[in-house]
């Protein structure tokens, strides 16, 4: 009996399943009905077999049989085969028919790689966890190591639950999903622990395991564990765990003391009770391609899984979020002492200011949030925004220059002086962009910035004298120009100002660094798929704003001179950037009685670095996905802009029901893998200009606060509008302009 899909057989033999293609066979598992068992004695023990019954259902190939472990208990096990259109459904069915002494149960389902059991002959997917060895990950990641035995993890820890294994040789791949976003709320009662039972624990876990036989019980940190109950090892596999675990992970502290040589994991199992009756049900999508590379499986992927999972649209108003944005940010920006500017953080719900430091970029965004309020009070005609924009820009102008040209980063009040912050190329770019942008929207206005072009100029130059040969930047520099750190990473982050200082100027020294800094990160961000670094607080590891900053780079560069080239690192980068978004929902609590997440969903936060917590960072590239859209016809693009332009919102109390102090304010970060939010509960600037400032932008471009305005227009206007630069240096309506107030228009 078999099903079949494009060229892959799915085949049933003595019990067992094979994967074939053109007669050749790539994937297997012999024993498909699987359950690990916690015994009395608090010990895992692993129990396969081959399926008892196997009979055609219409469609459907239904897989039955019963497993019995030598503890008496008895589990019944219902496998569902099915064709959809991205490969094969598999619904299991599993019923505990006898309760021996056991205390806890999972399943798994699984299969095995036959092209090669060493899993440095493959690279894998997970979203915001695994990217191709893991090269970039920090050393306590999931795969970093891969000489272990398992790598799993909760799908809750994934931004959507999908786990792929590619061979590199052959480029075959397959992918295991969760059929279904129907994870429920675990036991609020119990607490998580290294080996213990859960009854209401739906949660699966996702990953590959290369089990060595082994003849005696070892440790895995709180419990041991027994293989030799294993009928026999098959060697690699792709994995379903149900319910979930996590490991094998290193060990979050060493055992400083003890006479102990080897390294120290950690391995937590989540079981079902045995108990009569008790059922397990669950649904995984089974996923086959062939590809000629990572990022092509990585998209196909993604792509499919997240047209299944994909949450709700989030219901909101986009206009007023925009507007009480502003709001905030033009409440909180005041003059201290010398210097204007905003809190460094703000603890929720009433704005309680817990630090007073101003950042250049990254998350003080100082500049770029003093270039929306004097864009807002200019428009909408407020003389407060107006005022305190020009008065920050006119802060980092005056103090922040040296004398090489490369600005200082990191302003504090308290002391009036800068700080001895490193000076990270990314935070440059982002304050020295939102200073030419500012200076060009009141020049536009008749209002002339000269001090403002000057500073712009002097970190372009700076840029332009300190470019490696090879046309890369490094990751930070001193304030004398010498490197801080070596790392050539974040080059793509100043592309797009060397672009417009090259549009503003006409120098083509600025238009040739910014080809050569493109050059760079296309062989090495786009095709080494090396994007790390990206956020000034972590290591240099694999991140999201990394990525962000070279699908900036790479458009920006499409944008001037059109070559393919630069569009496909563009489309590069954005199918890898949105891979740490959460795009599927399930429970979570807080436990604050003021939080957004108490009413809303978590979707639409994405994973800051590798394994980490989500923030609501993809925010601000709602507007560059749309206009990717608008130039490629991708109609997936411009569902995923609409998703992160709405659902994002979800971190905010964006109508001021949830209480806090101001309405549209929202939480910097937090981890919820464990349905359970851990957060600083603060707020800090960047959380609100990155709402804001792609709504500005949307709104400049193509004339409306949510994306279906812009959808309202023709393609062809859609399309003139996109063209950014071509009304770069058009002047703007030259009403009169007093320095220091807004124009009357």
């Amino acid at each position: 009996m078999q099903l079949g899909v494009r060229d892959y057989v799915l085949e049933f033999l003595e019990g067992g399943v094979e994967i074939q293609k053109d007669g050749r066979l790539i994937y297997f598992n012999k024993r498909p009905m699987f359950v690990t068992v916690k015994t009395d004695f608090a010990v895992t023990e692993f129990y396969d077999k081959a399926y008892d019954e196997i009979s055609v259902c219409g469609h459907q190939i239904v897989a039955k049989g019963t497993l019995a472990v030598p503890s008496c208990s008895e589990f019944s096990f219902i496998d569902v085969y099915e064709t959809v259109d991205s490969g094969f459904k598999v619904s299991r069915k599993v019923r505990v028919l006898k309760a021996g002494n056991d205390l806890g149960f999972s399943t798994k389902f699984s299969m095995v790689m036959a092209q090669s059991d060493d899993l440095h002959d493959y690279d894998c997917f997970a979203p915001g966890v695994w990217y191709k060895q893991n090269e970039f990950a920090p050393a306590y990641a999931m795969g970093k190591d891969l000489d272990g035995e398992y790598f799993l993890r909760t799908e809750t820890c994934y931004a959507l639950p999908v786990f792929a294994m590619q061979n590199i040789e052959s480029g075959e791949a397959v992918a295991f999903s969760r059929w279904a976003a129907n994870v429920d709320m675990r036991s609020l009662d119990i607490v998580q622990s290294e080996n213990y039972v859960d009854p209401k624990f739906t949660i699966g876990a996702l990953g590959a395991s290369r089990p060595q036989p082994k003849t005696l019980n070892y440790l895995y940190y709180g419990f041991a564990v027994r293989q030799d109950c294993v009928t026999e090892i098959d060697g690699l596999s792709l994995d379903y765990v149900y319910p979930g675990c996590d490991g094998e992970m290193p060990a979050s502290r060493e055992y400083a003391g003890l006479d102990y040589q080897g390294r120290s994991k950690t391995f937590q199992r989540v079981y079902h009770p045995v108990d009569v009756g008790f059922e397990q049900d669950y649904a995984v999508a089974v996923q086959f391609g062939h590809f000629d590379d990572f990022q092509g499986m990585m998209r196909v992927v993604w792509r499919a899984t997240y047209r299944r999972l994909r949450d709700r649209l989030f219901d909101v108003d986009n206009e007023r979020h925009f507007h009480n944005c502003m709001k905030i940010l033009t409440r909180y920006t005041r003059q201290y002492g010398e210097s204007y500017g905003l809190p460094f953080a703000c603890q929720l719900p009433d704005m309680d200011i817990s630090c007073v430091s101003f950042q250049f970029g990254f998350v003080g965004q100082q500049p770029g949030i003093g270039y929306q309020l004097l864009r807002y009070g200019h428009k909408e005609h407020v003389p407060e925004a107006f005022e305190k924009g020009t008065n920050v820009i006119d802060f980092w102008v005056r103090t922040a220059t040296t004398e090489s040209g490369l600005p200082h980063m990191c302003y504090n009040p308290v002391i009036h002086r800068f700080e001895p912050y490193p000076y990270y190329i990314r935070m440059l770019a982002d304050g020295i962009e939102a200073i030419l942008d500012a200076y060009l929207y009141l020049n536009k206005a008749g209002d002339e910035r000269p001090a403002w072009l000057e500073f712009c100029r002097r970190a372009a130059d700076w840029l332009v004298d300190t470019q490696n040969e090879d046309g890369s930047f490094y990751r930070a520099y001193n304030a004398d120009g010498s490197i801080r750190m070596d790392s050539k990473s974040n080059t793509p982050s100043v592309i797009r100002f060397l672009v417009q200082f090259y549009l503003v100027s006409g120098d083509d020294r600025y238009r040739t660094a910014a080809i050569r800094a493109g050059t760079w990160s296309y062989f090495n961000n786009y095709r080494k798929l090396e994007y790390r670094g990206g956020t000034c607080d972590n290591l240099d590891i694999q991140d999201k704003e990394a990525g962000i900053y070279a699908l900036f780079g790479f458009l920006a560069l499409y944008d001037l001179t059109g070559e393919d080239r630069w569009l496909e690192g563009a489309v590069g980068a954005a199918d890898y950037t949105e891979t740490w978004t959460y795009a599927w929902s399930f429970p979570v609590r807080t436990l604050l009685p003021k939080h957004p997440f108490n009413q809303y969903s978590i979707s639409g936060q994405s994973i800051i670095t590798i394994g980490g917590g989500a923030d609501v960072y993809m925010a601000a590239c709602a507007y560059t996905y749309y206009r990717l859209y608008v130039i490629t016809g991708d109609e997936h693009y411009l569902d995923f802009a609409e998703f992160i332009h709405r659902n994002t919102r979800q971190s905010n109390d964006v109508d001021g029901s949830v209480g806090y102090v101001m309405p549209g304010l929202g939480h910097e970060s937090g981890n919820f893998s464990s349905q359970t939010l851990q957060s600083h509960y603060h707020w800090l600037p960047w959380c609100t200009f990155v709402e804001a400032d792609p709504s500005s932008r949307l709104y400049d471009t193509f004339g409306g606060y949510e994306i279906a305005d812009a959808q309202r227009l023709s393609p062809e206007e859609r399309a003139r509008r996109n063209r950014i630069y071509d009304a770069w240096l058009e002047p703007m309506s030259r009403s009169a302009v007093e320095p220091g107030s807004p124009a009357k228009t």
